[in-house]
């Protein structure tokens, strides 16, 4: 399986972030990817590829472009207005808005979902190419290979249309599935097995009937984004159907964790989906600092192998995933499980 990676994933690298009321070391951080990359060479796990530049096209197919806009110039108007360091905001509206916000402080209120992803000085130069790992992964997979991963950074299932939060600036997944949907696809499936609801990527599709989006997590009552990923959030419109949560309680072992992917897959199946992104969190570890499930280690080459007798062209693309010494090993894990069953 041939892993797509690019080299600007340090260039967002925030001082700290904003968590339980306290600024904290980043737990989402460039040594992240560090530690996956030592574990794909030491495992002799295919080759590692550049992205090519796909431009902003597959964004805008995704995105809102006054919200792409406001990425990239988001710190240059913090600085601009005597701020120094990173971008956090500190004030959101708590109505609908009316007009468009002129200074700085207020379009991070307005934009972002939560105050723990700040914008440094070159966040939106590592979202782009992040993106545009996600586009090339989705482009491999057109073009005939049977699965890729996109090792994304920074991550992307809670970026919504016009909205950031949860480390995420674009939605990496997002993208993918979309450029898989226009090129090549009739429906395309993404499944988010990351320990924090999709709430971007639920968000995008939620109204679409060629992309199922279907998401294994933790209670909404419990956990992060709180606000979204109960079992009754089916869709509406032309998507109702298209999208299903299944909301899982703190301590859920493997057991009744890959019951609930199971359901996913076979509900993927039934939907008739041609193609499948996998948003990849290994955050569901049992000793993740931010998260409640249980999962060991090698539970996750059982999930690879359970994709791979899903049968589909299969993108990969990288979540989130915070126990760092484990995490080489649990993210390399699920992709040996899915090549081991293939031979």
């Amino acid at each position: 399986m041939r892993t797509i990676h690019s080299r600007y994933y340090r260039h967002h690298n925030p001082a700290s972030e904003l968590h339980a009321g306290q600024l904290v070391p980043p737990f989402e951080n460039p040594q992240r990817v560090d530690m996956i990359l030592e574990s794909l060479q030491a495992r002799h796990h295919g080759g590692v590829v550049e992205p090519r530049d796909f431009g902003l096209p597959p964004l805008e197919a995704v995105h809102a472009s006054a919200y792409l806009q406001f990425l990239q110039d988001a710190h240059s108007e913090w600085r601009r207005a005597g701020h120094v360091g990173d971008a956090i905001p500190w004030f959101w509206p708590n109505r609908p808005v009316e007009r468009s916000p002129q200074g700085i402080g207020a379009k991070l209120g307005l934009y972002a979902r939560a105050g723990d992803t700040p914008i440094t000085e070159s966040s939106w130069l590592a979202a782009y190419w992040s993106a545009q790992v996600a586009v090339e992964g989705a482009q491999q997979i057109i073009d005939g290979q049977t699965a890729a991963f996109a090792l994304c950074r920074p991550p992307g299932h809670h970026a919504s249309r016009g909205a950031y939060g949860g480390y995420c600036f674009l939605n990496n997944a997002a993208i993918a599935a979309a450029w898989l949907r226009r090129d090549r696809f009739g429906k395309v499936g993404i499944i988010d097995i990351d320990f924090h609801h999709g709430d971007g990527t639920q968000e995008i599709f939620y109204e679409r009937e060629d992309i199922f989006v279907a998401s294994v997590h933790g209670s909404p009552e419990q956990s992060f984004p709180g606000f979204s990923g109960y079992a009754d959030e089916c869709g509406a419109g032309d998507g109702l159907g298209a999208n299903l949560n299944i909301p899982l309680p703190k301590n859920t072992g493997y057991r009744d964790w890959a019951n609930a992917l199971q359901h996913l897959l076979h509900a993927a199946e039934g939907y008739g989906v041609d193609a499948l992104v996998v948003s990849l969190g290994v955050d569901t570890f049992e000793d993740d600092p931010i998260s409640f499930f249980k999962l060991a280690t090698e539970d996750f080459i059982d999930i690879g192998r359970t994709f791979s007798v899903f049968a589909k062209p299969t993108l990969f693309v990288l979540e989130g995933g915070y126990a760092m010494q484990e995490l080489g090993e649990n993210v390399v894990n699920v992709l040996d499980g899915f090549e081991t069953n293939l031979v």
